[in-house]
């Protein structure tokens, strides 16, 4: 069936730009952190807030009123754990995976990059992105919690303090106040 009345387009009109209104608002009222690249609860936050947008725009039957209690609710979920994360560094593992070493001084560690899932042919990819030709010029390739991949160029690495937080890495940089120590393995 084509239509059914005018009446259910209105409603979608109406309460789709309502919803939307309210999404915009309430991510603008909660800041850039909301919007960042995803970790594992960014990500449910956001596929959830899509599906309660597309049942409030969608089914007649939910008011505008619970969609925005839900999107609200994921929102003030979203914020509350960024606060608890960013204030206990040690509770981040709940949300965030540690950034694994796949590079070290050059040479891939296949192991990592099998545990992973990441092909040989996505580092060099990065490496090439960051402007060096070659393996032998990286000091370490990291993949970040939130699948990027990072290049420290050996003439870059300056104290090794950024890796700090990277298992493989961290026994060989200075301790950086504030930031949990992976587990190495090596207790």
């Amino acid at each position: 069936m084509w239509l059914t009345g005018w009446s259910d387009l209105y409603a979608v009109l109406v309460v789709g730009l309502a919803c939307y209104l309210t999404v915009v608002v309430l991510l603008r009222a909660t800041g850039k952190r909301t919007l960042t690249k995803l970790n594992a609860f960014d990500f449910v936050v956001t596929v959830s807030i899509g599906s309660l947008l597309a049942t409030g725009v969608l089914d007649p039957g939910t008011s505008w009123a619970a969609v925005a209690t839900g999107i609200l609710l994921l929102v003030v979920a979203q914020w509350v754990m960024a606060k608890v994360t960013s204030t206990w560094p040690r509770s981040r593992w709940f949300v965030t995976a540690e950034p694994t070493l796949v590079v070290r001084d050059g040479k891939l560690l296949q192991d990592a990059l099998r545990r992973s899932r990441v092909a040989p042919s996505e580092v060099l990819q990065a490496v090439r992105t960051s402007g060096s030709g070659s393996l032998a010029s990286v000091a370490a390739v990291t993949l970040e919690p939130d699948g990027s991949l990072s290049v420290i160029p050996k003439d870059s690495l300056g104290d090794g303090s950024a890796l700090a937080d990277v298992p493989g890495m961290s026994d060989e940089v200075p301790d950086v106040a504030g930031l949990p120590q992976p587990d190495d393995g090596h207790a």
